[in-house]
């Protein structure tokens, strides 16, 4: 149970910033009429990579994420395996701040 309470709370990161990401990308969107980042992805080595809409990954995250966009939607995705086991957690975000665990890696 530990274990599985550990690793849930390690999700907390790529909520928080996929939240963030919906948050910036709607307010990019009201500047430049469409959504950004279309390929982009950040991880821990690579933080700045969401700058440009004032997103920042920290050097200590666990999650990678990947940015696919166009005029009117983007998805970003959010993964890492949490827990040293062959699932990957995976996190989603749209343009309508649906915010979806499509791959739970940690069991219960």
């Amino acid at each position: 149970r530990f274990m599985a309470a550990s690793a849930k709370s390690k999700t907390s990161e790529a909520k928080q910033i996929l939240k963030q990401i919906y948050v910036m990308e709607q307010a990019y969107r009201q500047e430049y009429d469409t959504y950004w980042g279309n390929g982009v992805t950040a991880d821990a080595a690579n933080g700045n990579n969401f700058a440009r809409i004032g997103v920042q990954v920290g050097a200590n995250a666990r999650y990678s994420y990947a940015m696919v966009s166009a005029a009117n939607t983007f998805l970003c995705t959010a993964t890492a395996d949490i827990d040293d086991d062959a699932t990957i957690d995976t996190w989603t975000i749209d343009q309508t701040g649906t915010l979806t665990n499509t791959i739970d890696d940690p069991s219960t």
